[in-house]
């Protein structure tokens, strides 16, 4: 018996990153951050009830996606989440970087990650590296028709300057400014920054305090309209 064809057509191919990362110190322990992945999960979930076709690279969080047509791929570390995404750029028409990456990693041996480093009375010494900057790398590869989102959590008055500055440092096309205070909470304040050519040089801010759920739709209007706009 054939199986009939999925009506589904896409409106467009949205990769999210979403959740913290886990950079192991050893077997059992792991340097982390607050990440709940709370924001990319409800920007999947409302991309998918808009028609996108989307692919959620999930961290390790408890939370889910709920609509059906998400694919959700798992990953841990950052080296994971950089593995993931050269599979994954090259297909999609929009990628949305709301994980929050790791800026350094444990430098440990394949002794030290197969086994469990024993606690000394004196204390313990870390050697930490620089994680690969992977919002600058997936952006020195992208396609012209590719439109790319980046997220910068600042100090309130530091936000709007930094979100400029990685714009243009990372060559991507909007970037999402929100103050620290908003991180744990189930609401957003944030400024989306755009790149010249956008219509959003000076910022677009959101309607004032809004949950993270009714964020998602607002967000995703706003990167419709950029992508669009461009050609994309």
């Amino acid at each position: 018996m054939n199986t009939p064809p999925d009506p589904f057509e896409p409106r467009g191919r949205l990769l999210i990153t979403a959740g913290p990362t886990h950079e192991p110190i050893d077997a059992v322990r792991y340097i982390a951050n607050r990440s709940s992945g709370r924001l990319g999960t409800a920007l999947a979930d409302a991309a998918a009830e808009r028609g996108w076709a989307v692919t959620l690279l999930l961290g390790p969080t408890p939370l889910a996606p709920t609509h059906p047509r998400v694919q959700v791929v798992r990953f841990r570390s950052t080296a994971d989440l950089e593995s993931e995404l050269r599979t994954h750029f090259g297909g999609c028409d929009v990628l949305v970087m709301a994980a929050a990456v790791a800026d350094y990693r444990p430098c440990i041996s394949q002794e030290d990650l197969a086994g469990k480093q024993r606690r000394k009375g004196e204390g313990m010494v870390l050697e930490l590296a620089a994680t690969p900057d992977l919002l600058a790398g997936v952006a020195q590869r992208r396609r012209p028709d590719q439109t790319i989102v980046g997220f910068a959590l600042e100090p309130r008055d530091e936000m709007l300057d930094s979100a400029r500055r990685k714009l243009e440092r990372k060559k991507v096309d909007l970037v999402v400014a929100n103050p620290l205070e908003t991180m744990d909470s189930p609401e957003i304040e944030a400024v989306i920054v755009g790149a010249p050519g956008t219509g959003m040089e000076s910022g677009r801010p959101t309607p004032g305090r809004i949950a993270k759920g009714d964020f998602a739709p607002w967000l995703l209007g706003v990167i419709e309209e950029v992508a669009c706009g461009a050609g994309r």
